[in-house]
């Protein structure tokens, strides 16, 4: 590549020759020892062996709002593939339904939840689906699908990577530019410790297809996971497709705010949710304000999904958004 700006000539004999100092060599060797020994330390501990660097963000944080169709699941004419009948709290949806409903909310974004499509449903489906949003302005953030990558190496665990695969390529078609995987539950993975290696090996394999197809894979903390085991994964990510779906109300810690500071800089989506639980399952309110703050400060980019899980979605989504938004600004 021709450089743009070339440094001006300057004859040798112009330019200064300090003395050699015994100190700076000392200085020298002593760190390519301390940085060799460090390196050594690294390699000897398995979760060093690879590890996902937090991601690297340009300027001030920013953020587009949006809505995840699991908002509106009770809604919906279809569930995971099979007919629903829609609750009577507003009217029913299906998919381009719920992207006028993005619209009518004024909303940048929307998640669009693989478990309210048609079922079986082809490219034409996707692509459509794709230019109905295009059109409203829409911008599709994500989908997201309900694997389990924690039932042990064998048929069923191949056949769990080879359907996320699927998932990928329909993403890609989608236009969706991250899709959200589950890795297992927080029990799953500490009850055997071939459990984290066998979700890492399954998170990389498919991270190396989603790479190809430009399409981010979102680790969610979903199932009780800790913080810790979150950025456990993370240690084992080998590849920089990978990052964390951060969901706000899925901390079930005495410090889940904490717990959320920690995972920012390795968000790759941000789902909101308008209550948080106790270790004990008790429900109470979030404190958005709070999560927005979090947010600015761990320098995030990106889309802020609300995820709805409360009744009479269509009455408590608007001044729900509205919230976020007031806490975001």
């Amino acid at each position: 590549m021709p450089r743009l700006y070339r440094q001006p000539c300057i004859p040798k004999a112009t330019i200064p020759t300090a003395a050699p100092n015994p100190t700076d060599n000392l200085m020298k060797r002593r760190q390519f020892v301390r940085a060799t020994a460090a390196a050594v330390a690294l390699s000897a501990d398995p979760l060093h062996l690879v590890a996902r660097d937090p991601i690297h963000r340009q300027g001030p944080p920013r953020f587009q709002i949006g809505l995840a169709a699991y908002s509106l699941r009770s809604q919906f004419r279809f569930m995971k593939g099979k007919p629903q009948t829609p609750s009577n709290d507003g009217p029913a949806i299906d998919m381009i339904g719920f992207l006028d409903y993005c619209v009518a909310q004024n909303v940048d974004a929307a998640e669009l939840t693989s478990y309210f499509f048609k079922p079986k449903p082809d490219n034409d489906y996707f692509l459509n689906l794709k230019r109905e949003a295009f059109e409203r302005g829409v911008t599709i953030s994500g989908t997201a699908i309900g694997n389990n990558f924690t039932v042990g190496r064998g048929p069923k665990l191949d056949t769990e990577i080879q359907e996320a695969i699927t998932w990928i390529d329909r993403a890609a078609k989608l236009g969706a530019p991250h899709i959200r995987f589950f890795a297992g539950t927080a029990a799953q993975l500490a009850s055997a410790p071939q459990r984290i290696e066998e979700a890492s090996e399954a998170l990389n394999r498919c991270a190396k297809h989603a790479a190809t197809q430009g399409i981010f894979i979102g680790v969610e903390n979903h199932g009780n996971l800790t913080s810790n085991q979150m950025m456990e994964l993370m240690r084992r990510a080998d590849n920089p497709w990978i990052g964390i779906n951060l969901d706000t109300g899925n901390f079930l810690s005495d410090d889940p705010y904490g717990d959320l500071e920690r995972c920012v800089p390795y968000a790759v989506n941000v789902q909101v949710k308008v209550t948080m639980k106790t270790p004990e399952g008790k429900a109470y309110p979030a404190d958005i304000d709070r999560i927005g703050k979090i947010l600015k400060d761990g320098g995030y980019q990106g889309f802020v999904i609300l995820e709805f899980e409360e009744n009479q979605p269509y009455d408590h989504i608007p001044p729900a958004l509205d919230q976020l938004r007031s806490a975001l600004s």
